[in-house]
């Protein structure tokens, strides 16, 4: 089973769909906002992927944060960002035949699926 973690109106999800769609691979999209997230969620994800990977630092709920926030980042308080702001977890989170995969490019998941 493949389930999709990730935000619907994100461009990199609509991308990973269609990916998936175009080359027959069926899944399970999970929409933060609309499904939910909770802290269980986030820590099963930085159980396979480290933390600091987990985190999109490039978006602008990222952004967004102060610098004392950004600055005293560890695991803990990024966790707990992670379940207040689903916006902030690098996307797509994709978990196929219990391995975690971070971010979409088409050829990593050629490899993913072959």
């Amino acid at each position: 089973m493949t389930i999709m973690y990730g935000i619907s109106n994100c461009d990199t999800i609509k991308k990973t769909k269609k990916y998936l769609t175009d080359n027959n691979q069926e899944f399970t999209f999970h929409d933060y906002r609309k499904d939910g997230i909770n802290a269980e969620l986030v820590n099963e994800f930085a159980a396979h992927i480290d933390w600091q990977d987990l985190v999109n630092k490039r978006g602008t709920t990222y952004r967004q944060l102060s610098d004392e926030q950004k600055q005293n980042l560890d695991k803990e308080s990024a966790l707990a960002l992670l379940v207040e702001q689903p916006a902030m977890i690098k996307r797509p989170l994709l978990v196929h035949n219990g391995q975690y995969h971070l971010g979409f490019k088409a050829a990593q998941y050629d490899e993913i699926f072959a």
